[in-house]
């Protein structure tokens, strides 16, 4: 009865304390945001986008800040040492629950460059927040559904052409393009759906993936490839908040990313696409097997222990 009250008086705690942030975070930047959209374009609008940056680290650094205060949560970090801040890098991780996104924060903030999403064009026209998203460098894409592909055979090519126009802004400051390449999260039901490969993941997508690769071209300079494991159960959002979260391990590793699939046309060049596939199926089968061994040697540690 008492953990249970702990528990709650915690997750009420960091969530008021958060959301007051985040209200006030969410503020400042519509304001500069409105700065940005009337500076001109070269060092005045170069100097505010740098300004809208530090207001997601801050809001990132203030939500890390109160993740220590559920002092009962173990944190076993492998990141490497040589991140570069002011590099631009594609980010991978797997994907078991929105708590992702906060853990990818935690352990990446101001050792990389700001997180930037692909967002889907829709979204600019959300209220309010579609602005912030425009302000803080969003890549948004307008992609074509199968039926507007077979209806207009000419706008075939056109989302990879799109995609680079979205991140043309984006080659020329520091960036960490984040995207899970499984596009949902896992559960036993979508790994049985699929019929996964993988023991840990589901199947890699390689579209969005390619979209990135092809717009950055050489002005990517490597992969950072995360893999979370939650060795006691997925959490949801309230659970690591309110601190029933006992445990969170991420490892972290910088890779190279190969001319192969650099720069290519994978819709339409065959070769492109199988060499991207088999790129991507070979980075997922060394985190499927990396999962596999973790979580071995947690299960053994915690046996031992008891």
């Amino acid at each position: 009865m008492l953990t249970t009250f702990r528990y709650f008086l915690q997750g009420t705690f960091v969530l008021l304390a958060v959301s007051v942030n985040t209200i006030l975070s969410t503020v400042l930047i519509f304001m500069l945001a409105v700065v940005k959209l009337i500076a001109p374009k070269g060092p005045a609008r170069n100097a505010v986008t740098h300004s809208l940056s530090s207001v997601g680290e801050y809001w990132i650094s203030f939500n890390k800040l109160m993740a220590r205060f559920l002092y009962a949560m173990k944190w076993d970090i492998q990141i490497p040492d040589n991140l570069n801040y002011e590099g631009r890098y594609l980010v991978f991780c797997n994907h078991q629950s929105w708590v992702d996104i906060l853990v990818l924060q935690h352990c990446l903030n101001r050792r990389a460059p700001f997180m930037r999403f692909l967002l889907k064009q829709e979204l600019i026209w959300v209220p309010f927040l579609g602005f912030c998203w425009w302000a803080l460098d969003m890549a948004f894409l307008r992609r074509y559904s199968r039926t507007q592909l077979l209806k207009n055979p000419e706008l075939r090519g056109k989302d990879l052409e799109n995609a680079a126009r979205a991140c043309e802004k984006l080659k020329h400051i520091p960036v960490s393009m984040m995207t899970f390449p499984e596009g949902t999260r896992y559960t036993e039901a979508k790994h049985k759906q699929q019929n996964s490969p993988f023991r840990h993941l589901l199947r890699p997508r390689y579209g969005g993936i390619g979209q990135v690769l092809y717009s950055f071209d050489e002005a990517l300079d490597y992969l950072i490839d995360v893999t979370i494991i939650y060795p006691h159960g997925t959490p949801g959002l309230w659970q690591f908040i309110s601190g029933q979260v006992k445990k969170i391990s991420v490892s972290v590793r910088l890779l190279p990313i190969g001319a192969e699939v650099r720069g290519k046309d994978f819709r339409e060049d065959p070769a492109a696409k199988k060499a991207l596939k088999a790129w991507l199926n070979g980075l997922w089968t060394e985190k499927d097997q990396h999962i596999a061994g973790k979580t071995r040697l947690i299960t053994k540690s915690g046996a031992s222990k008891s």
